[in-house]
């Protein structure tokens, strides 16, 4: 199995190889997760109140993804740091703890989310008619709590050892399937909404099986759940697994609280075809992110092994060959949401009356986007690094500090109406973007300048 060698390795080469597979990897990743909006939305006669319905269901699924990236995002960096000090033993439990982790909190996810998917979906913002489509799809969809979080939060450990290519199979896998059986379980079987969560979690079991195999048989590190007797002496890992993971964990909890928000003012404001026009724009977003993401990760373990091995000269090299691709990738992106919205939106839905509240919205959300490259820049250099305190203040600072006060501010007390509630996101990506940006640079690079004077690991 073909492994890129982070010991050897040039850091651009080294960055390319294992982007480019997460970038095939996060592109089949969006159309298993986007794949059930675009058919949904299609379904006869009630296809626009249905995918509304399935963007309720975005804060809960989100949550779950953010436990499941909380031991994997929180885990792989400290694993690939360990494995640069040449600290193995270290690094396998550090990979078991995660797995245990995940697991546990998988199964009681998904008890909670069975058992209060209804009063939840009604915080979420679901009314009466979207609850009829929001309910069946979710608690369907929880029955793969578990598989979904262990294909999720394991892949960054099999990325941390250089099988990239197998780290893409994986998702490929449940992605595949999850196009296959979308169409047959919505339209052939006459399942509708409810075909589309049994679709999703088929796929998920599938990507979970093959996760495990590999890491359980085939990896240089092999998983395993702890035993009872191991349970003590991880918790400081457990510890330094879960604070690390924090500030991605922040994150993506703080977009599903950003997601209720907007939900709920929308609903208000605009009413329930707001609340769809918000599910387009949500997942233009997770279109468009998706390479961003492939980038990030595809150059945290080359950081993480760098900093882990005391070389700051190839630090610094993979921080600025990360920035210039996220940055060209933007522009190029960017433009195209602001000069041909319309070809994005009509992935989503056709329906005419949509599309044309979708274009405004789209484009006046993604107005600054280009300054977010700076949020995701800094952010993954604190998290690759192990800058626990800055990765955490960041992430609730643009989403918790900024953006969730002025989804109220704007249509409220400004009077701004729907447009106010997508003008936060911009206002905040060029505030807390340029602070994150900014605090990294010069807490960062005085840091990997005092490195160099200091003797190389061997």
């Amino acid at each position: 199995m073909k492994r890129i060698d982070f010991e050897n390795g040039t850091v651009t080469r080294n960055i390319f190889s294992a982007a480019i597979p997460m970038l095939v990897a996060q592109i089949l990743s969006l159309l298993y997760n986007i794949v059930d909006r675009i058919y949904i939305a299609r379904i006869p006669e009630v296809g626009t109140t249905a995918l509304g319905a399935v963007g309720l269901c975005f804060p809960l699924i989100m949550i779950i993804t953010a436990f499941a990236n909380l031991f994997g995002s929180g885990g792989a960096p400290l694993f690939s740091i360990n494995r640069g000090m040449k600290e193995n033993q270290k690094a396998r439990m550090i990979m078991d703890t995660s797995f245990t982790m995940v697991c546990a909190s998988g199964v009681i996810l998904m008890v909670i989310g069975l058992v209060f998917a209804r009063p939840l979906l009604v915080v979420f913002g679901a009314s009466e008619d979207a609850l009829g489509y929001a309910y069946p799809y979710m608690m369907l969809y929880l029955i793969g709590t578990v598989p979904s979080m262990i294909a999720t939060g394991m892949n960054p450990f099999i990325n941390a050892q250089g099988y990239a290519t197998t780290g893409m199979l994986s998702v490929a896998i449940g992605a595949v399937a999850n196009l296959i059986l979308d169409p047959l379980f919505i339209f052939a079987f006459g399942l509708g909404i409810k075909g589309a969560a049994i679709a999703t979690v088929i796929s998920q079991f599938l990507s979970a099986a093959y996760v495990l195999l590999f890491l359980e048989r085939k990896a240089e590190m092999k998983v395993r759940l702890l035993k009872r007797n191991e349970l003590r002496s991880c918790v400081e890992y457990a510890k330094n697994i879960v604070s690390l993971g924090t500030a991605g964990f922040i994150m993506q909890l703080t977009n599903s609280l950003v997601t209720i928000c907007c939900n709920n003012v929308l609903g208000v404001t605009g009413g329930d075809v707001y609340i769809s026009v918000m599910t387009i724009v949500s997942s233009v977003r997770q279109m468009v992110e998706t390479p961003i993401y492939a980038i990030n990760e595809g150059t945290s373990p080359i950081l993480s092994y760098n900093y882990g091995a005391h070389r700051p000269a190839l630090v610094r090299k993979a921080m600025v060959t990360m920035a210039m691709m996220i940055l060209v990738y933007t522009a190029v992106m960017w433009s195209v949401i602001i000069f041909a919205p319309g070809y994005l939106i009509a992935v989503f839905s056709s329906d005419k009356l949509l599309v044309k509240d979708a274009v405004p919205a789209l484009k006046t959300y993604f107005a600054a986007f280009i300054f977010m490259d700076l949020q995701y820049i800094g952010q993954t250099v604190f998290k690759s690094l192990n800058k626990k305190k800055q990765a955490i203040f960041f992430s609730l600072l643009r989403k918790v500090v900024i953006v969730v006060p002025l989804t109220y501010l704007f249509p409220y007390v400004f009077h701004m109406g729907t447009h106010g509630v997508f003008l936060a996101e911009p206002v905040s990506n060029v505030i807390g973007g340029g602070l994150c940006f900014v605090t990294m640079l010069a807490t960062i690079l005085p840091e990997l300048k005092r490195m160099e004077n200091q003797p190389t690991r061997n």
